[in-house]
């Protein structure tokens, strides 16, 4: 993996935040628009991507599952964030697969059941690291992942969600 002085990179920043906490308050954004079919256009920073349904409630399996794309963005976050933590603490990692995988009961989202949840009913994040780290660095590495990994964090707490809505005629 290609070198980079991380801490170099974040000093400045960690300063300019310590200074003006505001400035390290960021809103990220993004957005859809329904399209052909049951589908939604997702506008990302690589350019439009349609979702649609999984093949379990009636997709044809050829637009994104919007499941996938959360496992996706934890597998992506966590990944970055082991990362970092290894060149932040040099605890070395030569090479490293995330895997992400949820478990989902379709009855709850087709309404067959109320008993059945909407949303996954657990979801597992994998890591498999080759490294000559000994034990205790290794769960360093995955401790401070999990606290600092963004996207899993956001699951494990929950953050509250405002809905509104705009009518236009």
């Amino acid at each position: 993996m290609e070198k980079v002085n991380l801490k170099e990179i974040q000093a400045p920043l960690k300063q300019k935040y310590r200074e003006n906490p505001d400035e390290a308050v960021i809103i990220l954004k993004a957005g859809g628009k329904i399209g052909e079919g049951v589908t939604c256009r997702i506008d990302t920073a690589k350019g439009m991507r349609e979702a649609g349904l999984h093949p379990a409630t009636g997709g044809t399996g050829m637009q994104l599952c919007s499941g996938d794309m959360l496992l996706e963005a934890l597998a992506a976050c966590a990944g970055v964030t082991i990362n970092a933590v290894s060149e932040s603490t040099g605890i070395k990692i030569e090479d490293a697969s995330v895997f992400a995988e949820g478990e989902l009961d379709f009855r709850g989202t087709l309404g067959v059941s109320r008993e059945a949840p909407v949303g996954f009913r657990n979801i597992r994040l994998h890591f498999d690291i080759r490294s000559d780290a000994d034990d205790e660095q290794i769960l360093t590495l995955i401790k401070l992942t999990e606290r600092y990994c963004v996207v899993y964090q956001s699951l494990v707490k929950g953050p509250e969600i405002v809905i509104s809505h705009g009518v236009i005629r």
